[in-house]
C-alpha cells in the first residue's frame, strides 16, 4: 500500500516536472535561498558547530555574501543544461570562501550541483569532479578552513556528497530502465503490427485463391456454354449467335478484370505487370455491347479526347460504364441513354443521359442505392472533378461529371 502511493507520487512529480520544469527549479532554490538570508542576517562571528566543532569563522561583508549566493542561484537556475559548468563555478565560489576562513550555510549548493552532474551530466566527467571534490574538501578542512574537528567534518561533507550522488545515480538509472521498457513496448506494438499486416496478406491471398478457383471457373463454364452456343446458332443460322457471341467475350473481359484484381489483392501485382487498362477507346465495345443488350445508345465525343492521359482515360471509361450500368439496371433495356464526352481548356466533361424506365419495366426493388454514385464521385475526386448526378425534365437520369486533366494531387 506504501510503496504504492509512493509510486503514484513519484510518477505524479515526474510529470509536473515534465509540464513545467521551472516550478522544481525554482523549488530547488527554496533552500540555498534561506541559508543565504541567514547568512546574511545571522551571526557573523557565531560558531558553526556540529561535526566542524566550536571554531568561529571569519565573516564576509553583506554586500560580498549578497553577490555570492546570488550567483550560486543563477548557476542553479542552469544545472540541467550544463551541469558541469554549474558544478565548477559553485565549486570556484566555495573555494574563494574558504580562502577567506570564511564559511557559508548557501554552501550546500554544492550536493545540489553534484546531484545534477550525476542525473544530467556525462559519468566520465562526473568521476573527475568527484577527484576534484575530494581533494578540495580535504584541503579546506585540514588546511583552509580553522575548524575543530577536520575529519569529522570531512567525513561529513564527504558522505552527504557520496549520498547527493548515488541518489542521482539511482534516479537515472531507474530512468533509463523506465526508457528502455517503453522502447520495448514501442518494438512489440511495430511487431504485432507487422504480425497483423502479415496475417492479413495470407487471408488475402487464401480469399483470392478460392475467388479464382470458384468465380474464375464459373466465369469460364459460363465462357463456354456462350461460344458453344453462338457457333451452333451460327451453323443453323439463327439471330441469337451475335448475342451468345457478345456474352462470351463480355465473359472473357470480367475473368481478364478478376485475374487482374485478384493477382493485385495476393500478391502486390505492380502496376507495369498488369495488362492495359481501358481507355476512350474502348468505349465503342463498351457500347457496342450495351446495345446488343437492348439499350439505345448515342455516343459522341467532342475535342481531343485520345489524347488525354491514361489515368484520365481510365476514369473516363470507368464512369461511363458505371452510369450505364446503373441504366440498364434502373431504366432497363428498352430505354435510350446519350453519352456525350467534350475535352476543352484542360477540362474533360462527360454527360450520360437517359429517358427513364421504358413501359412495362419495374426497377428492382430493396436494391441499396448509391453504389454506383458514390464509386463515380471518388473517381472524379482524383482528378479534382464535381459530379451531378439526378433527374431531368423529361423524366430520366441524368449524371454530368467535370473532370481536369490533371490530378488532384497535381492541384493542390
Amino acid at each position: 500500500m506504501n510503496d504504492t502511493w509512493l509510486l503514484r507520487a513519484q510518477q505524479r512529480l515526474a510529470a509536473a516536472g515534465r509540464r513545467r520544469p521551472w516550478v522544481l527549479d525554482l523549488l530547488v532554490t527554496v533552500p540555498v535561498i534561506l541559508s543565504g538570508l541567514r547568512d546574511l542576517f545571522g551571526d557573523k562571528h557565531g560558531a558553526v558547530g556540529g561535526p566542524f566543532g566550536s571554531e568561529e569563522f571569519a565573516s564576509l561583508p553583506p554586500s560580498v555574501t549578497g553577490a555570492l549566493v546570488g550567483v550560486l542561484l543563477v548557476a542553479l537556475w542552469w544545472r540541467r543544461r550544463a551541469p558541469a559548468v554549474v558544478l565548477a563555478v559553485i565549486l570556484t565560489v566555495n573555494l574563494g570562501v574558504w580562502l577567506a576562513g570564511a564559511w557559508m550555510q548557501a554552501g550546500m549548493a554544492m550536493l545540489l550541483a553534484l546531484y545534477a552532474l550525476a542525473r544530467y551530466g556525462n559519468l566520465r566527467t562526473l568521476a573527475w569532479f568527484c577527484g576534484v571534490v575530494v581533494a578540495m574538501v580535504g584541503v579546506g578542512m585540514l588546511v583552509l578552513l580553522p575548524v575543530e574537528h577536520p575529519w569529522t567534518g570531512m567525513f561529513f561533507m564527504l558522505g552527504t556528497g557520496t549520498a547527493a550522488v548515488a541518489l542521482a545515480l539511482t534516479v537515472r538509472t531507474r530512468a533509463a530502465y523506465l526508457s528502455a521498457l517503453e522502447d520495448r513496448a514501442h518494438r512489440l506494438e511495430v511487431e504485432r503490427d507487422q504480425r497483423e499486416r502479415l496475417t492479413a496478406a495470407a487471408e488475402r491471398s487464401r480469399v483470392a485463391r478460392e475467388m479464382h478457383d470458384i468465380v474464375g471457373h464459373n466465369l469460364s463454364v459460363m465462357i463456354g456454354l456462350a461460344d458453344g452456343g453462338a457457333v451452333l446458332a451460327a451453323s443453323r443460322g439463327e439471330s441469337t449467335a451475335e448475342p451468345l457471341r457478345l456474352i462470351g467475350e463480355t465473359g472473357r473481359q470480367a475473368l481478364g478484370e478478376l485475374r487482374r484484381v485478384l493477382g493485385v489483392l495476393r500478391d502486390g501485382t505492380t502496376a507495369a505487370r498488369l495488362s492495359p487498362q481501358p481507355g476512350v477507346a474502348d468505349l465503342d465495345d463498351l457500347v457496342r455491347r450495351v446495345r446488343a443488350a437492348g439499350l439505345t445508345v448515342d455516343y459522341r465525343t467532342t475535342g481531343e479526347v485520345g489524347a488525354l492521359g491514361g489515368g484520365l482515360q481510365l476514369t473516363v471509361y470507368r464512369i461511363v460504364q458505371e452510369a450505364l450500368t446503373n441504366t440498364l439496371k434502373h431504366a432497363g433495356s428498352g430505354s435510350a441513354a446519350t453519352i456525350s464526352i467534350t475535352a476543352e481548356d484542360h477540362t474533360v466533361r462527360v454527360s450520360v443521359r437517359d429517358t427513364g424506365p421504358s413501359a412495362g419495366f419495374a426497377p428492382p426493388v430493396g436494391d441499396e442505392p448509391g453504389h454506383g454514385l458514390t464509386g463515380i464521385r471518388e473517381r472524379a475526386g482524383l482528378y479534382g472533378g464535381e459530379v451531378v448526378a439526378g433527374r431531368h425534365a423529361s423524366g430520366g437520369w441524368q449524371v454530368e461529371t467535370l473532370l481536369n486533366d490533371r490530378p488532384a494531387s497535381a492541384l493542390a
